[in-house]
């Protein structure tokens, strides 16, 4: 049950609590349209988030099978040694993107142009290898664009859950409490008015009853004159 504010009942507190009452219907009906539309939006990149995980874990788990194979074919220092060179050089450039008012991290992978993606020799070193290594070099990309999504979606997903908890409290608290205030502070100053009418009443009668006393007694006097 929504309690009273705490206010006086006043007109002027009447015609600003008011305001305030349209002002927190207008904000409740744009927040939760705002909810709404990032819903929708976390909906469709959630579904995206989804697809292109299942499409780099499988082409992941293809990748470590085959380095696998390599690891358990040749020696571990022959792999280490082939490895210890880069091949290529990537650059990560981070911005911010706006999806409904919430700023949302846009990552730009730039790789640098190699001539040779395997650099280290074919000798002593399984096909495996240079398979794991082409595959995970092109999943590089994808899972820099899922790093992207799953940050973009847990970041809409708080945005939501801030957005939801003050449509409610607009919806289940402030609001309901304003319209029990305004009604409350209308019942009071129409109980005022009535006592205002009610004394006003009272004063009249007195006066009557007063000008009809004096012109009584006038009338006696004049009578007694006479």
């Amino acid at each position: 049950m929504a309690e009273l504010l705490r206010v006086n009942p006043t007109r002027m507190e009447l015609k600003r609590l008011q305001a305030r009452h349209k002002t927190a219907v207008r904000g409740h009906k744009l927040l939760k349209d705002k909810a709404d539309e990032m819903v929708r939006q976390f909906l469709l990149i959630i579904k995206r988030c989804r697809d292109l995980r299942i499409e780099v874990e499988r082409e992941l788990t293809a990748a470590l099978r085959q380095f696998k194979l390599a690891s358990a074919i040749s020696p571990t220092q022959s792999i280490e040694t082939a490895l210890a060179m880069p091949a290529a050089k990537a650059t990560l450039a981070v911005s911010l993107g706006n999806i409904m008012s919430v700023k949302v991290p846009i990552l730009q992978l730039n790789v640098a142009d190699s001539t040779d993606l395997i650099p280290y020799s074919f000798l002593g070193i399984t096909a495996d290898l240079d398979a794991s290594i082409v595959t995970i070099s092109k999943l590089l990309e994808k899972m820099v664009s899922l790093a992207q999504l799953e940050k973009t979606c847990s970041m809409l997903a708080d945005e939501i859950e801030k957005t939801r908890r003050r449509v409610n409290a607009l919806e289940h608290v402030l609001i309901p409490q304003m319209l029990k205030t305004i009604k409350y502070i209308k019942m009071k100053l129409g109980e005022d008015e009535r006592s205002v009418i009610v004394r006003l009443m009272k004063v009249k009668s007195m006066i009557q009853k007063r000008d009809e006393q004096l012109a009584a007694k006038k009338a006696e006097a004049q009578k007694g004159n006479k």
